[in-house]
């Protein structure tokens, strides 16, 4: 089966890269996200030192990251700084010119401390905020996955970036909330009533008030109700799930595993039933197509449930660094 990829960018937008602005700015977003270190625009940094015969460049990209204050209140792993400054150091000594002693004594800084488990990944915003989230450093911890960042709940939340009127005056649930990238963009971006984050991990349900806490206390613009809420979808009760009232659910990576698959779709059948003002509520599920077999069951189960999908293939602004040969798709689910 073939599935459509929506994470098409824009033309002229996203990540490009044509001015030093633009080279800079890159290696800002990159750095914060931890991105790979090869998809640093690298050439185009090169191609700057050699038009214009100085490092200033190194300079500013530096002010940009390492010793910009996001990371001193809130840094990228230690092992992620040192791998970027000394690729940095690598690339300007290739070139002709005086050694920068600011380079040298960042990462004589970096390499003397010691590495932690816990970083942060700072997802800056087109308006120029900045969303910092405490992470785990392994992509499984304390037996979940959910203590970090997946690729579905980025463009998720650039979906959301561009969809900010299906979330205005609404009451939204979102389900697998993990540690909160999803519902804090739609917070800090949209006029909604209420926003409910949900998982079920202790440790990912801490986590995420935590991150809630650091990104949501006291930010402009946001005047919404949120709350947190522990739902096990397997032994989520009636009056648990009619009390949360939601116009709208949304949900990234939730489609990875088989053996959930048939509590995840009986939970959407029974929100999807729980009526607001005798309206169904809507339902968009953003998924990273790892395992197609594991999707097709997904939407079987959907079928027989008596659910329908239709597929969402509108492109979207690229805002975050991710890996945009993903097969990501984007559904809406509906009675």
């Amino acid at each position: 089966m073939n599935y459509t990829h929506p994470t098409t960018v824009k033309e002229g937008q996203g990540m490009g890269h044509k001015t030093r602005k633009d080279v800079i700015h890159t290696f800002q977003v990159n750095f914060f996200a931890m991105s790979l270190l090869d998809r640093f625009p690298w050439d185009a940094l090169d191609s700057e030192i050699m038009t214009t015969t100085t490092s200033d460049i190194i300079v500013d990209i530096l002010q940009k990251t390492c010793l910009h204050p996001i990371c001193l209140k809130n840094p990228p792993s230690l092992k992620y700084r040192r791998r970027f400054l000394t690729e940095l150091i690598k690339r300007h000594e290739m070139f002709p010119a005086e050694p920068l002693d600011v380079l040298y004594e960042a990462l004589g800084e970096v390499m003397c401390a010691q590495e932690e488990d816990m970083c942060y990944k700072t997802y800056l915003l087109p308006t120029g905020d900045a969303i910092s989230l405490a992470e785990n450093m392994a992509l499984i911890s304390q037996g979940t996955t959910g203590l970090v960042t997946w690729e579905a709940a980025l463009y998720l939340s650039e979906w959301a970036l561009e969809n900010t009127h299906i979330f205005k005056n609404k009451t939204v649930l979102e389900l697998g909330s993990g540690i909160g990238l999803t519902g804090i963009v739609v917070c800090r971006s949209s006029s909604l009533t209420k926003y409910i984050f949900s998982d079920c991990h202790q440790t990912v349900l801490q986590r995420l008030k935590e991150n809630i806490t650091n990104c949501l206390t006291n930010s402009d613009g946001n005047s919404a109700s949120v709350c947190v809420e522990e739902l096990d979808w397997e032994n989520a009760s009636d009056e648990q799930l009619q009390k949360i009232k939601a116009d709208t659910i949304i949900a990234a990576d939730v489609v990875y595993d088989p053996d959930i698959i048939a509590c995840l779709v009986r939970l959407l059948s029974r929100l999807l039933n729980c009526k607001v003002q005798e309206k169904h509520p809507d339902v968009y599920i953003a998924s990273t197509v790892r395992n197609p077999q594991t999707y097709d069951c997904f939407k079987k189960e959907l079928e027989i449930a008596g659910l329908r999908h239709i597929i969402l293939k509108d492109s979207v602004t690229q805002v975050f660094p991710y890996n945009q040969a993903s097969t990501i798709e984007m559904i809406k689910i509906y009675v």
